[in-house]
């Protein structure tokens, strides 16, 4: 049995859950709200500096179709505009803290590997 959301078909949680988070600028968007919390878009942006504008802000629009993120509008002038996780967003932030210890001990072994091979080599 699959599982849908309104755009796409699933065949199980693993692949929704990596749609939701996939993509080359939605990991870093997520990682810097969880753990500096509300960010206006130019902040975002200066976090992100090699993505454009137009892809921040279809990368927070589709977090924010997703129910992960939250855009807050303040009736000011000029507006103001705040990102920040919804507290379903919110439970995606272990995740990342497994992700981001994933890929350090990754880096670190392998450099080890490298190394060791290298002067096995020498």
């Amino acid at each position: 049995m699959g599982y849908h959301t309104c755009e796409k078909m699933f065949n199980c949680e693993k692949e929704l859950t990596l749609s939701i988070i996939s993509g080359k600028w939605k990991l870093p968007i997520l990682w810097c709200l969880g753990k500096e919390g509300t960010k206006r878009f130019s902040e975002l942006k200066s976090v992100v500096p090699d993505i454009t504008s137009r892809m921040l802000t279809n990368q927070l629009r589709e977090l924010e179709r997703d129910f992960i993120v939250e855009r807050k509008v303040y009736p000011v002038v000029p507006p103001k505009v705040e990102y920040s996780l919804t507290e379903k967003g919110k439970t995606l932030i272990p995740i990342l803290d497994s992700m981001y210890e994933w890929g350090k001990n990754y880096m670190e072994a392998t450099m080890k590997q490298r190394l060791e091979k290298i002067e096995f080599i020498e």
